[in-house]
C-alpha cells in the first residue's frame, strides 16, 4: 500500500536493480517509479498492529543495491511452498505443487503452482531466471479466467501437472498432432484460420508471450482499389515467397550482401515476428507495454502504425521491414485500429495527429476490413495456395538448402537450437544473449520436414448453358475434390494406388477402393489411414458396388463375388471379417457390373463384349450374350429393372430386355462413350473427348451436347432425385452439376 499525506492506494510494490515500481491496482491511476538513485532512505511502516514490512526495514542499512536486491531474492525464497490458506475451499485436497514461471507480455512472474482436485493456483514469488519449460492453459470462452502461460524448471513436474489436469478436473484434453490437423484442414473440416491458429499453437507460439506470437500471412496486395476483387489472383500477395523475396529489386540488394558476408549467413538483418512488431500493431489498446518496451516514450508518430497500405508498401519496399501479420487482422476485435484510448500519440511531419488507422479504399469502417480481411483468408485463391506459406513458416522451406533456395535465411539466434545459451558461463553475456534473442524475433518450432500437401478444394468451370430440361451447369455448392490433390493425403501408401473404383459406404466414415493390384482397400475418414484390406482376387479388381452389407467385386480373374460384413460396425478402426457368400464365374475378365435396384439381379460385362443376368440366388446364369465387339464400360439397370444399357469399346449403347434377354437397340455413337447415366429413356453420356452428351433413345439422337472435360469422362453419378450430378475424367478434374429447369 502507497501512503500519502491525504490518501492510500493499494496495490504492488516492486524493488528492482535501479529502481522502485510501484503499480495501483485500480488501472486508471498511474504507476509510479522511483529511481534508487533520488532517494534518501526507505523506512517501514507499522500501522493498526501489522507486523513492519521486514524487507523495507532493512532497505536503509543496505549499503549497495547489489545488496538490496539479493537480501529481497533471499528472503522470497525463504517461502518455499504454496501458501494453502489462499485455497478457496477448506475441503480442497492439493494434488502436486512445484516452482514454475506465470508469463504475460513483456512480464514473467516466478511462484508456485498448485493443483488441487478443484482448481488451479498460482502463486507469485521472486526467483533467479533457469532454464524452463512450458506448458499452456486455455479457458473456455465461458470461464471467468483467462489464458496462462507457465513455464516450469522440471520437465517432470510439467508433466506431472498436465497429467493431473487430465485426470482430475473436467477439462479433458484431446492430444493433436499437426498431421491430424492437416488432414482436417485438407478436407475442409476446419477453416484456414483454425488451421494458422493450431499451427501456432503446436509451433510454441502463445499471444502471452510476445517473443513468440503467432504469426499470419499477409495475404491482400491491393490496398489501393475502391473494390476489392477477391477473384482476381493480382489481388494477392505471392504466398511461395518470404515477405522479403516479393520485391526483386530489393531480393537482388539482400542477395549481393549475402553472398558477400562473412560466417554466419543470414539474407534479412531483421525477423518477420518480434515483440516490436507485435506492439507496432497493438499500441492503440496495449500501450502499456509499448511503453516498456521503449522505456517510457512512444515510437516516432511517423514510424506508428498509420496505414495499412503504407505498412504494406513498407514491407514491400524498406531495406529492414520484413514483418507478417498477427491473428487480429482476422479476427473480429476491430479495437487495436482505434485510437478508443484518445491517447497522445504524437503529431506526422504533415502536421495531423496519430489517430485510427488508416483503412484501404475498398473498406468502410474497421469492422467491414476485418470482415474482408477473412473473406480474402478463406477464399479459394488462398486456400489453394496457403501451403507453400506453411512451408515457409512451420515447414521443410524454413531451414536447410530449401530455405536458401526459397530465400528464407534469417539470423542464426532466430532458430530453435541456433545459440547454445547453456555453454555461456558469463552471467551477463548469457543475459546480453537472450535479451538480443527475445528482442530480434524468434523462428517458430519446425512441425513439418516434408512438403505441405495442398487443400482439397472445389474446382468449377464457368459454363453457359440455355434453360432446358437437358441443360445443366456446374453448381457453386462446396464439394471435396478428391482427385489429384487427394494422392496428396497422407493416407497410408494410397497414393501409390492405381485405382479402378471407389465409393462411399452409407455412414460416411469409410472410402472403399478397389485396385489393379488385386486387392480391395478400406480406408477411415476419420482416423485418416488405410483400416483394412480384402485379398479376395487373383487379377485386377475392376469394380465395386455395396448394397445391405455385401460387398460386390468385379476382377480380371473372370469371377464376381459376394462379401458379408461380419463386423458389427465397419466404421470402428479395427480389422474387420468378410465372409465370401458367393461367387460367379465367366469366361472372360468382368471390367463391369450393377446391380437391380431391388438388389436381387446382377448383370456383368466382360473385356470380350459379354453381357450375363444373374439371379443373386444362383451360381448360373440366366442370360447371356454377346452385345459388344470390344470390352464393355459400362452396364446399368433402368429405374423399374426392364431393361439393361451398356456402353463398350465399339461406340455403341446397347439396350437389352431382362427378361427375354434379347437387344432392342443398338446406338451407333460418334466416338466411344465410357461411362452414363439414364432414366429408361433419357441417357447423359461421357465421351473420350470430355463432352456430355444427352441421347434419346427413341430417336437413337444426341439432343444436347456440354463441354465438360479436357480428356475422356471416366466416371459419372447422379442421384436417386436426378438433382445432382458428378463427373470425373483423365484430365484429374471433379465437377459436380446440378440441372437447370
Amino acid at each position: 500500500m502507497l501512503v500519502c499525506s491525504k490518501s492510500r492506494t493499494s496495490g504492488s510494490l516492486k524493488i528492482c536493480s535501479k529502481s522502485i515500481i510501484f503499480e495501483p491496482d485500480d488501472a486508471v491511476k498511474p504507476i509510479l517509479k522511483i529511481l534508487l538513485k533520488d532517494c534518501k532512505g526507505i523506512g517501514a511502516v507499522e500501522e493498526r498492529g501489522h507486523n513492519p514490512f521486514t524487507e523495507a526495514s532493512c532497505l536503509d542499512k543496505l549499503g549497495d543495491q547489489t545488496a538490496m536486491v539479493a537480501a529481497i531474492l533471499q528472503s522470497r525464497l525463504a517461502r518455499t511452498c504454496f501458501d494453502k490458506n489462499s485455497f478457496q475451499h477448506v475441503t480442497e485436497n492439493p494434488h502436486m505443487e512445484c516452482v514454475a514461471e506465470m508469463v504475460s507480455p513483456l512480464v514473467t512472474n516466478a511462484g508456485h503452482v498448485c493443483i488441487t482436485d478443484c482448481n488451479l493456483y498460482f502463486q507469485p514469488m521472486n526467483s533467479y531466471p533457469v532454464s524452463f519449460c512450458g506448458l499452456e492453459v486455455f479457458c473456455t470462452e465461458n470461464d471467468l479466467c483467462s489464458d496462462i502461460y507457465l513455464k516450469f524448471y522440471s520437465t517432470k513436474e510439467r508433466d506431472e501437472l498436465y497429467y493431473y489436469i487430465a485426470t482430475f478436473l473436467e477439462n479433458h484434453i484431446a492430444e493433436c498432432t499437426a498431421e491430424s490437423y492437416m488432414l482436417q484442414w485438407q478436407r475442409g473440416h476446419i477453416s484456414n484460420y483454425q488451421y494458422l491458429l493450431h499451427l501456432n499453437n503446436l509451433a510454441d507460439r502463445s499471444v502471452n508471450d510476445l517473443s513468440q506470437y503467432p504469426v499470419f500471412p499477409w495475404v491482400i496486395s491491393d490496398y489501393s482499389s475502391t473494390q476489392l476483387d477477391l477473384l482476381n489472383p493480382a489481388s494477392f500477395r505471392d504466398l511461395s515467397k518470404p515477405i522479403g523475396a516479393l520485391n526483386t529489386e530489393r531480393l537482388e540488394r539482400l542477395l549481393e550482401r549475402y553472398r558477400d558476408m562473412p560466417e554466419p549467413h543470414f539474407m534479412y538483418g531483421s525477423h518477420y515476428s518480434s515483440p516490436g512488431y507485435v506492439l507496432f500493431y497493438l499500441v492503440r489498446v496495449a500501450p502499456e507495454h509499448m511503453l516498456c518496451l521503449q522505456n517510457g516514450r512512444f515510437d516516432q508518430a511517423d514510424r506508428m502504425f498509420n496505414s495499412v497500405g503504407e505498412t504494406w508498401k513498407n514491407c514491400l519496399e524498406g531495406g529492414t521491414d520484413f514483418k507478417e501479420l498477427i491473428p487480429e487482422f482476422y479476427g473480429s476485435d476491430s479495437s487495436f485500429l482505434k485510437n478508443l484510448l484518445g491517447l497522445n500519440l504524437g503529431r506526422r511531419q504533415g502536421g495531423g495527429r496519430v489517430e485510427n488507422v488508416e483503412l484501404p479504399p475498398w473498406a468502410s469502417d474497421p469492422d467491414d476490413f476485418l470482415e474482408k480481411m477473412r473473406l480474402a483468408l478463406e477464399c479459394q485463391y488462398v486456400s489453394e495456395h496457403l501451403h507453400e506459406w506453411i512451408d515457409l513458416i512451420f515447414g521443410y522451406k524454413q531451414r536447410g538448402s530449401e530455405a536458401v533456395a526459397a530465400h528464407n535465411v534469417f539470423h542464426p539466434f532466430t532458430y530453435e537450437g541456433g545459440v547454445d545459451c547453456d555453454s555461456i558461463e558469463d552471467p551477463d553475456q548469457k543475459i546480453a544473449m537472450l535479451t538480443q534473442i527475445l528482442e530480434f524475433g524468434q523462428t517458430p518450432r519446425q512441425l513439418f520436414v516434408t512438403p505441405h500437401p495442398q487443400r482439397i478444394t472445389p474446382r468449377f468451370h464457368n459454363l453457359s448453358a440455355t434453360p432446358s430440361l437437358s441443360s445443366m451447369s456446374p453448381s457453386m455448392e462446396s464439394f471435396e475434390d478428391l482427385t489429384e490433390e487427394s494422392k496428396k493425403m497422407a493416407w497410408s501408401n494410397m497414393n501409390k494406388l492405381a485405382l479402378s473404383s471407389c465409393l462411399m459406404l452409407p455412414d460416411d466414415k469409410i472410402v472403399v477402393c478397389s485396385s489393379w493390384d488385386n486387392n480391395v482397400y478400406f480406408y477411415s475418414i476419420a482416423y485418416g489411414r488405410r483400416q483394412d484390406t480384402l485379398m479376395g482376387h487373383d487379377d485386377a479388381v475392376s469394380h465395386i458396388c455395396w448394397r445391405d452389407d455385401k460387398l460386390y467385386t468385379a476382377s480380371w480373374d473372370s469371377t464376381v463375388k459376394i462379401w458379408k460384413c461380419v463386423a458389427d460396425d465397419i466404421s470402428s478402426n479395427k480389422r474387420t471379417q468378410f465372409d465370401l457368400l458367393a461367387e460367379f464365374e465367366h469366361e472372360a475378365g468382368v471390367n463391369t457390373l450393377d446391380l437391380s435396384p431391388a438388389g436381387t439381379l446382377l448383370a456383368t460385362g466382360t473385356k470380350e463384349g459379354t453381357l450375363t443376368l444373374w439371379d443373386i440366388a444362383s451360381p448360373l446364369p440366366l442370360n447371356q450374350l454377346t452385345c459388344h465387339s470390344g470390352k464393355i464400360h459400362q452396364v446399368a439397370f433402368s429405374p423399374d429393372s426392364r431393361h439393361i444399357l451398356s456402353v463398350g469399346e465399339d461406340s455403341c449403347l446397347v439396350v437389352t430386355d431382362v427378361q427375354t434377354g434379347m437387344l432392342i437397340a443398338t446406338v451407333h455413337a460418334e466416338q466411344e462413350q465410357r461411362c452414363f447415366c439414364w432414366d429408361g429413356n433419357t441417357v447423359l453420356s461421357g465421351g473420350m473427348s470430355g463432352d456430355l452428351s444427352v441421347w434419346d433413345l427413341l430417336s437413337s439422337k444426341v439432343i444436347h451436347k456440354i463441354p465438360a472435360h479436357s480428356g475422356a469422362v471416366t466416371c459419372m453419378w447422379m442421384n436417386e432425385q436426378c438433382s445432382t450430378i458428378i463427373t470425373g475424367g483423365v484430365d484429374k478434374q471433379i465437377i459436380l452439376w446440378k440441372p437447370e429447369y
